[in-house]
């Protein structure tokens, strides 16, 4: 008899590519989530409910008798209502974590953690094992060109029938730890989440559970990458990705493909074919001349890693939207932020800011997008304007798009930031 999963929160990006991964294993699945509370159906809940999964408001009307058990992720408050239907009725909860080391087992696991770059290195492993006829299984944390066979399924899983799957592993609510991996890549660390000190110590334990197949970034240099590739082990290699993060990223991935033995000679024109990942300086279009890019950067890294890529492809200007994801994570990474945008705005640079996205629940909303904006007043070269709503947001960039610009969506979670993105370069292909 096929079991039933029940997925809180279903539309997010790690709880849709686990509802991927579940149906690709035959089991069958539902899912509620507060978008849908709000009658709104994003592309990804549309794509889940095609292949079958039943989609509820998050009430706890998903929850019956026939629910194996739900998955949460740690962003589930005590008091969501699909948990204490599950309570009432006596359905075991799972983390999302836990839920998919069960879908994984059975695999040589490599599992791609890290502050930064987790997604991207994820994707770019997955396609050389793909291209180098390893077959793996791949669970992302974001989309990835190609995957979603032309919209039919979520482009953040690749099914694969070889013997090593590969996962992203998320440090943020140190849930990575109940995976046990056979290989590891540590991108980066840095003050997210919690602070450096702490998130080295997370990777050390976690790295040392790969037995040797370690790929640590956090002691890579800058020696021999460049914008556009990198040279390693006297290879020359191409990245079709712009940035010099993202040369990081594929010589991180190139390294573990070849201690997993894909041939070192098979490896550069593999990752040339590489097309690239959804909101990850995704290249939308254009806008009266002007590039239209999306991408998911969300903490000041990511941020100042996509803005100055952007500023080298836009001397008249980056006009970049921001909506922070969380109220907890601006007041983490205030002055952090207030830092970044200060070194890294110029003159002809606007960031334009909008409200924090808000998911509900009990969150402390005593920061706002204005308090950033406040430390920035002064300080930062650009200019920096406080937006009210997204339509606001896209009559600024309409206003300013012109030759010799771009336009950049910039943030997690908050669904109309793509959709803005789309709009701004009349494109709805993804």
């Amino acid at each position: 008899m096929t079991e039933t999963v029940h997925i809180a929160g279903i539309g997010g990006v790690g709880m849709s590519a686990l509802a991927q991964a579940l149906l690709d294993a035959g089991v069958s699945v539902t899912g509620s989530d507060r978008l849908l509370d709000k009658g709104d159906r994003t592309e990804t809940l549309i794509r889940l409910e095609r292949q079958g999964v039943r989609l509820f408001p998050q009430d706890g009307s998903g929850l019956n008798e026939a629910v194996s058990r739900l998955v949460v992720s740690s962003a589930i408050e005590s008091d969501n209502p699909d948990l204490l239907s599950a309570g009432r009725l006596g359905i075991p909860s799972v983390h999302r974590a836990a839920e998919l080391a069960h879908a994984v087992s059975g695999r040589r696991l490599c599992a791609v953690t890290g502050t930064c770059g987790k997604s991207t290195v994820t994707a770019m492993l997955g396609h050389l094992l793909a291209e180098t006829g390893f077959d793996p299984l791949v669970v992302n944390g974001a989309s990835v060109a190609g995957w979603d066979l032309g919209g039919t399924r979520i482009g953040s899983v690749r099914p694969g029938k070889g013997e090593w799957a590969v996962i992203e592993a998320d440090e943020s609510d140190k849930s990575l730890m109940v995976f046990r991996p056979d290989a590891v890549i540590v991108t980066n660390a840095s003050s997210d989440h919690f602070a450096r000190e702490e998130a080295d110590r997370l990777f050390d334990t976690f790295g040392e559970r790969a037995q040797g197949r370690l790929v640590d970034g956090r002691h890579d240099t800058a020696d021999n990458l460049f914008p556009g590739g990198f040279i390693l082990d006297g290879m020359r290699f191409t990245v079709p990705m712009p940035g010099l993060h993202n040369a990081a990223n594929a010589r991180l991935a190139v390294r573990m493909a070849r201690l997993l033995g894909v041939p070192f000679d098979a490896l550069p024109p593999a990752l040339l074919r590489f097309k690239g990942v959804v909101r990850r300086l995704q290249q939308i279009g254009s806008c009266n001349r002007a590039k239209v890019v999306d991408d998911y950067a969300h903490n000041p890294e990511k941020l100042a890693a996509a803005w100055t890529t952007l500023q080298q492809e836009a001397p008249d200007g980056v006009i970049g939207v921001w909506r922070p994801h969380g109220f907890g994570p601006l007041r983490k990474m205030m002055g952090d932020l207030a830092v970044m945008f200060i070194r890294v705005l110029r003159p002809c640079d606007t960031l334009l800011l909008l409200p924090v996205y808000d998911a509900g629940g009990t969150a402390d909303r005593s920061v706002e997008s204005g308090t950033l904006a406040e430390q920035l007043a002064g300080k930062a070269s650009g200019t920096v304007l406080c937006v009210p709503d997204i339509a606001s947001a896209e009559a600024e960039m309409r206003a300013r798009a012109r030759q010799g610009r771009a336009l950049a969506t910039l943030g997690a979670r908050d669904p109309d930031l793509p959709r803005l993105a789309a709009r701004l370069a009349d494109k709805f292909d993804w």
